[in-house]
């Protein structure tokens, strides 16, 4: 079973934060190919949502307050899972329990994040909407894509 952990930069061990930044290098720079800076100077300002299991980081997002990324807009990020444990959902679990925390942190926000082009679907089925055109960051097409602040049903 996966253990979720949510913590600031400054909770992380440093041990922890090592094994957040080898996956990311895992995926988004070997195994996707992708050249980046992946220390963006937002880490430090930045929630880090893990998922582990048997004490590997399997599954990892960035949850980041607005202000950081977005003047108005709390954003997640280096949302990534583990190869080895793909076609079990866990991306999706990841993606709902990073939204959750989001909206624990910060209360009921819009959120906008920078998706790879070829996770739009995935993204919309979070009720997140495309915004703008197709742009290229880090040499790999993204879009913009907002999820606008959930307004409660008011009963009549």
């Amino acid at each position: 079973m996966i253990k979720w952990e949510c913590q600031s930069f400054n909770e992380l061990a440093g041990e922890e934060l090592y094994k957040i930044i080898q996956l990311r290098i895992e995926v988004f720079a070997v195994e996707q190919n992708i050249v980046y800076q992946d220390c963006d100077n937002k880490d430090m300002y930045s929630w880090h949502l893990t998922g582990s299991l048997n004490n590997k980081i399997v599954a990892y997002s960035r949850i980041i307050p607005p202000g950081i990324s977005y003047p108005e807009a709390a954003s997640i990020g280096r949302v990534v899972t583990s190869p080895e444990i793909r076609s079990k959902s866990i991306g999706k679990l990841l993606f709902k329990k990073s939204l959750e925390e989001l909206y624990n942190l910060f209360g009921d926000i819009p959120v906008t994040l920078s998706a790879q082009l070829y996770l739009v679907k995935f993204y919309e089925s979070f009720s997140f909407n495309q915004k703008g055109s197709v742009y290229i960051e880090d040499n790999v097409r993204h879009i913009k894509m907002e999820r606008p602040r959930i307004v409660p049903e008011t009963k009549q």
